[in-house]
């Protein structure tokens, strides 16, 4: 089984979810590719401002705390990579037909995507002999979209998840084929938060792809129905998820 990893520049949370993947699966890995972590036509500047509107002062002060904490241990997916002795590359768009066609000539069996902000085209999902998986960080169908964990946060959930999917052309959606399920902890951060479910999603990927691996997955269309989806949050929301009894750091 020959896996490719899509992700995005994440030194905070990524880095310990792909250390645990690619002990397990560094063999099977063919590489990991970073895209670049904004979203079309964004300037690096335009996304901290975003998030300094969004967020605040104080916001916008704990995520460069801790990518600068991050940064001076040195702590990095392509360090991981290194490690783990497995290709690390940047690929600027994961639907070019030169992309495209460097997979296919790699004989790629397997996409997965791990926090990547690029939507996968058709030409892509249809390329792999075992098809294209996503991790979505809620208990899909609920909380589509953007930021579930905050949401969840926000609109104090008492329970959370993690969910792998076969992706189609819509938006977290497909068919679902691992979900784990796990309690929200009383006054938990969204720092917190995000880390342990990281810490879950590695260890669900990995049965999931243990059971790729015997032939044993099964899969389940979502239901959007029955679901719901959420964008970038507005300032009303911040305000929402700041009267609660959770924290940003």
């Amino acid at each position: 089984m020959k896996i490719t990893f899509l992700t995005t520049d994440d030194p905070i949370y990524l880095p310990a979810f792909f250390d645990r993947l690619l002990g397990q699966f560094g063999e099977e890995t063919q590489a990991v590719y970073m895209v670049p972590p904004l979203y079309k036509n964004q300037t690096a500047l335009q996304a901290a401002i975003r998030y300094y509107r969004t967020f605040g002062l104080i916001g916008f002060f704990g995520l460069a705390v801790r990518i600068g904490m991050a940064k001076a241990r040195r702590q990095s997916i392509a360090s991981v990579c290194k490690q783990h002795a497995v290709l690390f590359e940047l690929v600027l768009d994961i639907n070019a037909e030169k992309f495209r066609e460097h997979l296919r000539e790699a004989g790629t069996d397997l996409i997965i995507s791990v926090s990547c902000p690029q939507i996968f085209k058709k030409s892509l999902i249809e390329l792999p002999r075992l098809g294209c998986l996503n991790i979505h960080g809620a208990i899909l169908p609920q909380y589509r979209g953007v930021l579930p964990s905050f949401w969840m946060l926000a609109n104090e959930e008492k329970k959370a998840g993690v969910s792998i999917y076969y992706v189609n052309e819509k938006i977290d959606a497909g068919e679902l084929c691992g979900q784990s399920i796990f309690e929200i902890l009383p006054s938990e951060s969204l720092d917190s938060f995000i880390a342990r479910s990281k810490k879950i999603a590695a260890g669900l990927l990995i049965e999931v792809l243990g059971k790729i691996k015997a032939g044993t997955i099964t899969r389940t269309p979502l239901n959007l129905t029955d679901g719901s989806y959420y964008s970038w949050p507005d300032k009303e929301a911040v305000k929402r998820f700041l009267a609660s009894k959770h924290r940003l750091w």
